[in-house]
Parts: structure tokens; sequence; C-alpha cells
């Protein structure tokens, strides 16, 4: 009996193995399809950069954003057509494929490289005669979702008109000729919008209506003079003091015209007629 007792005890000790042959789930496979997914789509767009021309991938941007304003004044193409030529040119008119968004695509792309370029010819124009520099001075371009529009405005030092009149002054009638011989060499219709000040005394008879129009259908005649099909001119606008350009109302700077050189998709349905 004692010998019982004086035996050690004997201890069982349980051990628990965690995990064993547990199932995983499929949460890692979901997750390894989205990275493989993402890579295959990553080396699909290297591929695009590579194999498609830069009015190509432009187009397809247009194509899958086609609300936003096009504003990329600084993109390609090495002649003032971006790299294609008058017959291509007119060939993106009412007769060109519809219904097919890549040709929709290109056609936009091209259109909107033609007018880059032209506005980038005419930022080039400057540094050899001091006459054309000071016309250049009054002008700015920008690419909008309704064409190239090129904005030439009042400087404090130099004006585009004799004071409340339409009667230009010569920088305007150089920036006319300018405008001429560069739209000449597209096909789209233009626009004429003409804007004025406000000033500080309100009159019983508003001049800003009846002078921004007739400043407007004074840059029209300067531009037939200077070369422009009269057929081309689409819409002849004056705006008054509604859209001042800056904050100042009273600015001299809101003293300006805008020549729009309109998108096809912009230009009247039936035939090109100016409002007159």
């Amino acid at each position: 009996m004692s010998r019982r007792n004086d035996a050690a005890p004997i201890i069982i000790r349980r051990k628990k193995v965690a995990g064993g042959k547990h199932h995983h789930g499929g949460a890692w496979k979901v997750a390894y399809a989205d990275f493989v997914t993402a890579m295959m789509a990553f080396f699909l767009m290297m591929w695009l950069l590579g194999a498609t021309s830069e009015s190509q991938r432009r187009g397809l941007a247009d194509y899958f954003n086609p609300s936003i304003p096009v504003h990329r004044l600084s993109s390609g193409g090495d002649g003032l057509l971006g790299g294609s030529d008058i017959e291509t040119r007119e060939n993106l008119g009412p007769d060109s494929p519809r219904g097919d968004p890549e040709a929709e695509a290109d056609a936009i792309a091209a259109e909107s490289a033609q007018m880059e370029e032209a506005a980038r010819h005419l930022r080039g124009l400057g540094g050899e005669n001091p006459a054309l520099d000071d016309a250049l001075r009054h002008m700015m371009m920008r690419v909008t979702d309704e064409g190239l529009v090129i904005e030439i405005f009042d400087l404090p030092d130099s004006a585009l008109f004799h004071p409340d009149t339409n009667e230009p002054k010569p920088v305007l009638r150089i920036i006319a000729g300018i405008l001429g011989e560069v739209l000449g060499m597209v096909g789209n219709a233009m626009a004429v919008e003409g804007h004025t000040r406000s000033y500080t005394m309100v009159q019983r008879d508003d001049p800003h209506w009846s002078l921004s129009m007739a400043r407007a259908a004074s840059m029209r005649r300067l531009l037939e003079e200077g070369g422009v099909d009269p057929s081309r001119l689409a819409r002849l606008t004056g705006h008054a003091d509604r859209r001042p350009a800056v904050e100042n109302a009273m600015a001299s700077r809101n003293n300006r015209l805008e020549v729009i050189l309109l998108r096809q998709s912009r230009e009247p349905a039936t035939g090109r007629t100016a409002s007159r």
C-alpha cells in the first residue's frame, strides 16, 4: 500500500493542434484574379501606347471622355495641318462615316490637331516684324469643344477701335490680314462675336449692344478683305457687356472680339450664312 503512495503521479497532457487540414477559403483567389486582370490591362495599355499614333490616342481619349473641353495646345504634328492635308480635312465633313465610334473619334482628333496647329502657327509668326509683334500682343487662342477660339482684345496702351466707334485701328487690320492668311488654309465655318466693357454711368439708350454688333460686323468685313470666303461666316453676334473677360467689368480688356473656327459638329445644318 505504501509503495503505491510513493509512486510518481501520472500526468496526461493534451495538446491542441491548430489548423490541421482546415479549409482556407477562396478569398486569395479573388485577389489574385484582380491582380492578373490589372496586369493584363496595364500591358494592354502599354501596347496601345506603342502601337498607335498620337492622333489616334487623342481620339481614344476624346471618345471615352467626349464632354471635356479640349485645351491641349501643345500636342503633335510637324505641319500646319497636323500631319494631314487639305483633302483629309475636307473628308471630315458631313459625308464622313457616322455611327462608327472609332471613325468619329479619329475625325474629332484630326480636326483638333489641325486647330492646334493653326494656333501654334499664329503664335510663331512674331519675331521678325515689330508691327506683327505688336499685333500678336492682342491675341490669345484656345481650343474648346466649340472650336478654335481666337480672342482679340484691347490693351491699356493700344485699342482695336477708335473710342466708342466701330472704326478699326491699323493694328486690327494687321490682325485680320494674318487671320485671313492662316484660317484660309482650312475650310471650317467661322463665327465672329463682339464684346464691350461696361461704363460707370447708366445711359438711357444702352449703346453696348449696337456697338458690339457693329464691331463684329467690322471684323467680318476685314476678314473678307483678308481673303476669307464670305460663305464661311456662319454666325455674327454682339454680346454687349454681358460676358466680361475679367472681374472688373469696366476694364478695357473686356473690349474684345472672338473669331471662332467652328468644329464640323457646330456648323449650321443648312448652309453657311452670316447673320447680319
